[in-house]
């Protein structure tokens, strides 16, 4: 039986891309060092294909994946918009539903000082 403290409530993934590894590095490392994130998982060889100022654009990026807590994610997008090199960086939510109850719970220990 799990406890209140092995549910997943609170543990959300934030998606990131970055122009290149890194950048996207030195980003999560500023967010690592500030405890607003317990993880980030770079992942290169994206292409994006998108809609800027009235132009089809193709980049190669790199992707990013996250872990925080919902509590911290004001300040994680906050931090993330100050150090990103775009004009408008990707910086998406999503909630974590269900995981590894170990897993969890360290997410939520290492997001918290």
């Amino acid at each position: 039986m799990t406890g209140e403290a092995d549910r997943p409530h609170g543990v959300v993934t934030v998606l990131m891309t970055a122009p290149d590894a890194a950048t996207a590095e030195e980003i999560v490392g500023r967010l690592l060092d500030e405890r607003l994130v317990a993880c980030g998982n770079v992942l290169p060889g994206a292409t994006s294909l998108y809609r800027w100022e009235g132009k089809v654009e193709r980049d190669e990026e790199v992707v990013v994946i996250m872990k925080t807590l919902r509590e911290t994610t004001p300040r994680v997008l906050e931090r993330a918009e100050q150090l990103h090199p775009y004009d408008v960086p990707e910086l998406l939510v999503h909630e974590v539903t269900d995981g590894s109850p170990a897993y969890l719970a360290w997410v939520r220990k290492e997001c918290r000082r």
